[in-house]
């Protein structure tokens, strides 16, 4: 199938939910969102909107934070886990991450130490209902991901990763631990893994990645990060298995000599590329449709890498910078930044791009953080 370039990142914003007017709506969009991409990213860093939030925000008309919440720890139709990263996915997709589950085993720092409180945490738990790290002192410090901290808090990491527990709910960032087997369905939750064998596992991925950005490329790319054991030959073998049996199609745009692929659920949305009713929204730095910022660049023509972790002397930009996609194309970027204390919505920077007419589009912009204001409850929008 050979389509052009403007078709392509039309598809893209289709199948995101950001092509003409919502197709998501209310509680029941956040769900079957996160349903169609697979998962979505999370981050804690809060600098206007949690990662996840805005993400969540650009695609369901009437988003509110609290319909998440009682999705995550009230109807527990969704969950917390490690998908691409730290992700929030669906309840029906926990057997496909035995493999996760297991390898977790492995990849402690702390093996031993672990090993010696990791009873007494499930039994403490098991008496008490939910805790978290705070609530269990061992006195001890150890070796973890990022850097050292408290014994107690990477035991329970190690029982959320190995599947014991889940988090039960959070209070802002702290969380709150509590027994998987409680909270999640029998059937689910003693469900065998659903792929038999590695390849099965990598296809389940490949596909799920693919339908998370909506086209991707056979190439190394963020998009296939958290797939366990997955490397460039794991890759090519799950590509051409998912074009034999019909499951990807591969797709030609013309002008880019790379092959891409679409999931053959989705090839039906060529036809219904439609972009009435153009939007203009805010997305997220680990939005699901920046996971491959490279291909972004090659489609879209816009260049977007994020620096809250670059020295603040190295940006090119901000701390933490969003794009703007209006219709189908991006239009600029911006710092915005919440002030909690007096509930206000600092604008410190737009950075339009090149031959973009800012006069057509500011309007649109403004209606973006009043949008954003309203899901803080804030009172005030200043445009420094």
């Amino acid at each position: 199938m050979i389509i052009n370039k403007e078709e392509a990142m039309r598809f893209i914003l289709a199948t995101q939910g950001l092509l003409g007017e919502h197709v998501y709506e209310g509680k029941q969009g956040v769900r079957d969102f996160i349903k169609r991409v697979g998962c979505v990213q999370y981050d804690p860093i809060d600098v206007c909107g949690k990662t996840h939030e805005i993400t969540l925000h650009s695609r369901v008309n009437g988003f509110r934070k609290k319909m998440l919440y009682d999705l995550l720890y009230k109807d527990r139709l969704l969950i917390d886990y490690f998908d691409k990263n730290m992700a929030i996915l669906s309840i029906e997709d926990w057997p496909y991450f035995e493999r996760r589950r297991e390898k977790s085993k492995t990849l402690r720092r702390s093996e031993e130490e672990i090993l010696a409180v990791k009873d007494e945490v499930v039994n403490v738990i098991k008496e008490q209902g939910p805790v978290s790290s705070s609530d269990i002192d061992f006195g001890k410090k150890v070796d973890w991901s990022w850097s050292r901290t408290s014994l107690s808090r990477d035991a329970l990491d190690a029982l959320y990763f190995e599947g014991k527990l889940i988090i039960h709910h959070k209070n802002n960032t702290r969380k709150f631990y509590d027994l998987s087997k409680r909270h999640i369905p029998e059937q689910i939750f003693n469900s065998v893994d659903p792929n038999q064998d590695d390849i099965d596992y990598y296809k389940w991925m490949v596909l799920r990645r693919i339908r998370a950005v909506g086209m991707l490329w056979n190439k190394s790319s963020d998009a296939f990060l958290g797939i366990v054991g997955f490397k460039s030959k794991q890759r090519k073998v799950a590509f051409k298995e998912l074009v034999e049996e019909g499951e990807i199609v591969p797709i030609t745009i013309k002008g880019i000599k790379d092959m891409f692929y679409v999931t053959n659920k989705d090839i039906n949305i060529l036809d219904k590329l439609n972009c009435s009713g153009k939007r203009t929204e805010l997305i997220a730095p680990l939005d699901n449709m920046m996971w491959d910022r490279n291909l972004i660049q090659e489609l879209f023509n816009f260049e977007y890498r994020w620096e809250v972790y670059t020295p603040a002397k190295k940006r090119k930009y901000g701390y933490y910078v969003l794009p703007v996609i209006s219709g189908d194309k991006f239009i600029s970027r911006v710092e915005v930044r919440k002030d909690k204390d007096n509930k206000v919505l600092r604008v410190e920077n737009i950075w339009w791009e090149p031959n973009i007419d800012k006069s057509k589009y500011t309007s649109r912009l403004d209606n973006c953080f009043e949008r954003i204001m309203n899901l803080h409850n804030f009172n005030y929008l200043v445009k420094v």
